[in-house]
């Protein structure tokens, strides 16, 4: 399978996922990755912190980047290069995440893509930042 080509590829394109999160993803999520934060799973000390309550990992919003970039934008065949991430506010149980991926600049001669990324929940950004992903050419 593959996504798009480099060829294919133009500054603007964008593509979305979007997941709404649930108890079991942050507990699944927590035993894959070993954060057992009690902000994560813990309700009785997680309503004691500065969020008031369980949030969801922040990795976790993170990673539904991650299935825009390899299922949508560029798609199969790419290759996840970097990634900057700014959390900029909590997501919790029931909220569905948007993630969106945005071509900023086709490097051509390198291969890359540069794409602005984004998650939200009901229009409020609570991530962003940048990907790098290696994109081939058509054959």
């Amino acid at each position: 399978m593959q996504g798009y080509y480099l060829e294919d590829l133009s500054a603007g394109m964008e593509a979305s996922f979007a997941k709404t999160v649930t108890e079991a993803d942050i507990v699944l999520f927590s035993g894959i990755s070993g954060d057992t934060n009690p902000v994560h799973i813990n309700e009785e000390l997680a309503r004691t912190s500065v969020f008031e309550g369980r949030i969801a990992h922040g990795m976790l919003t993170a990673s539904f980047l991650s299935a825009v970039l390899g299922t949508k934008l560029p798609g199969p065949g790419s290759i996840y290069l970097s990634q900057s991430l700014k959390f900029k506010a909590p997501v919790r149980i029931g909220d569905t995440v948007t993630a969106t991926a945005r071509v900023k600049e086709v490097i051509v001669e390198k291969k890359r893509v540069v794409l602005e990324t984004f998650c939200q929940v009901a229009g409020k950004t609570v991530l962003e930042g940048e990907a790098v992903i290696m994109v081939s050419s058509r054959p």
